[in-house]
């Protein structure tokens, strides 16, 4: 008499599906650590609140001085409200980044477990040649020289960025708008200065 075999384990998308399956799991892992270490905190709260005030009112302020002929007054508000925001995108950048070096180790450990589980071993196909670039982050690892075959690395890495980004989004996780990508941890300098 055979024995029941596990759907996914005769399925051939089961290694597809255990890499994809991991990274949602990994994306929870590491969502849930964000909101115990930053979102549900006080501090996280009043950074994000005055990070969304000052960009509405550096918002209303752009638009007011554009209908009116700038003043050096406004222009010096402006300036001051700019500033105000960028010191605290910075902060909330600080205050993430002890979040940042925890799931970072998490990520780690999970990459490395699947790296030992899926060494040399292609779990997906591509539906396209890729170009140089790409096939060389795709086919890392594997053996042979079938360019549409996809390393664990490639899948997972795609699948966390996708999934993690959703989750944030749906959770309610991203970061405030008026925290532009300039305004973090190393911010781009002002070209006002220069």
């Amino acid at each position: 008499m055979a024995t029941p075999q596990f759907f996914l384990s005769s399925s051939k998308y089961s290694d597809s599906l255990t890499v994809v399956g991991i990274s949602i799991c990994t994306a929870i892992i590491c969502e849930t650590i964000s909101w115990i270490l930053i979102y549900r905190t006080n501090s996280y709260k009043s950074l994000k609140s005055s990070i969304d005030k000052a960009s509405k009112k550096l918002e209303t302020m752009k638009t007011d001085t554009a209908k009116i002929t700038t003043k050096k007054s406004k222009t010096k508000k402006i300036d001051r409200v700019e500033s105000s925001l960028k010191e605290s995108s910075r902060d909330l950048s600080l205050f993430k980044f002890k979040s940042g070096a925890v799931v970072a180790l998490v990520l780690i450990v999970v990459f490395g477990l699947l790296n030992s589980l899926f060494e040399g071993k292609a779990v997906a196909k591509l539906p396209f040649q890729p170009i140089t670039l790409v096939m060389k982050m795709s086919h890392r690892g594997l053996p042979g020289t079938d360019s549409t075959d996809c390393s664990m690395a490639f899948l997972y890495f795609l699948c966390s960025i996708s999934i993690r980004t959703n989750l944030q989004k749906f959770l309610g996780f991203s970061p405030p708008r008026g925290s532009a990508p300039g305004a973090g941890f190393l911010p781009l300098p002002d070209p006002k200065t220069n």
